[in-house]
């Protein structure tokens, strides 16, 4: 088999250069070759000048550019330009162990999957590599496994190794498979993995092809962004939702009483806000406990903001499905 490497990238660069370098240090396995193809996605930090130059040595290494469209695009055009017979999607900031490569396409072989374009059926499968998160941008492959890094996911682009056929027949168009209609935070890989499990697709977890998510320490000047993200996210979670509207897709969104409640309780209706507990998290982040703090971020008003943004988008999608009908 050989491996296209996706990577969409924005305004990245000190993170992209870790993580390209970790790309070009591969063990060799049981696979042909693999090219590394990455989209930039608009970037105005001087990515696209230092990628031209190439400066990590990557002997296969493709760059594609586009305006400022989202990941779903970017992960499209770099399909459509992929050689390989096995996708690999991954984020920039995502750094791999050297034997990356070589445990996806282990398993990947395990599960009766070649990448032979003549055998495209076989093997209705797969890998998704484990993803640590960590915020050690000198050494991110420090960082050891944590129970909050776990992932319930089904199809997520932080690293994952499929058979290009299946990607062609779970295609809407002619784009590529991603929605591009997904163009802010959120979603557009999960809603892919519907329509991938509709095609009778099963995932086969492949935890020796880690890689470590790299994000900076918490800092309180985050929180507007963090909170933009949650709405960004709810917005989108009912473009997914009016695709499938499933109990399923209900849940994932959060757009369900039971997350009503819950996050309504624990930010007390909203009253514990991102202004009521900078004390607090500002206190924490002297202690030296910055993830702490994030995930109290999470519980007391993130998740809130989140289940404000899918209700509001319900409730505008409601109201356009009634203006059409009464036209």
């Amino acid at each position: 088999m050989y491996f296209s490497v996706i990577i969409p990238t924005y305004n990245r660069r000190p993170i992209l250069e870790h993580c390209l370098r970790a790309l070009a240090q591969q063990q060799p396995g049981p696979y042909l070759g693999y090219e590394v193809v990455v989209v930039d996605d608009g970037s105005s930090d001087g990515t696209v000048e230092w990628l031209q130059t190439n400066p990590v040595g990557l002997p296969n290494l493709k760059l594609l550019c586009q305006e400022h469209r989202g990941p779903a695009a970017a992960r499209n055009l770099g399909f459509r330009h992929a050689q390989g017979s096995v996708i690999i999607f991954i984020d920039s900031d995502l750094v791999v162990v050297e034997h990356f490569l070589a445990s996806h396409a282990q398993m990947l072989q395990q599960q009766g999957v070649t990448g032979d374009p003549n055998h495209a059926h076989e093997g209705k499968v797969f890998t998704y590599g484990r993803v640590i998160n960590t915020s050690n941008f000198q050494d991110p492959r420090s960082e050891p496994f944590k129970p909050t890094d776990f992932s319930a996911a089904f199809f997520a682009t932080g690293n994952v190794a499929i058979a290009r056929h299946w990607l062609q027949l779970a295609a809407e168009t002619s784009a590529g498979p991603f929605d591009e209609r997904f163009q802010l935070y959120g979603w557009e890989d999960l809603e892919l993995g519907v329509r991938l499990k509709r095609l009778g697709l099963k995932l086969v977890k492949c935890p020796q092809a880690a890689g470590y998510h790299w994000h900076p320490p918490f800092e309180l000047k985050q929180i507007p962004s963090l909170i933009e993200r949650e709405r960004q996210r709810g917005r989108m979670g009912i473009l997914f939702y009016q695709k499938h509207p499933t109990w399923e897709v209900r849940l994932m969104i959060q757009m369900t009483p039971l997350h009503q409640l819950l996050w309504g309780v624990l930010s007390l209706g909203g009253w514990l806000n991102e202004k009521r507990v900078e004390p607090l998290l500002r206190w924490l982040i002297e202690q030296g406990r910055p993830q702490l703090a994030l995930e109290l971020c999470r519980v007391f008003f993130l998740n809130w903001y989140n289940v404000l943004a899918v209700y509001e988008g319900y409730r505008e999608m409601k109201e356009r499905n009634n203006g059409i009908h009464s036209a």
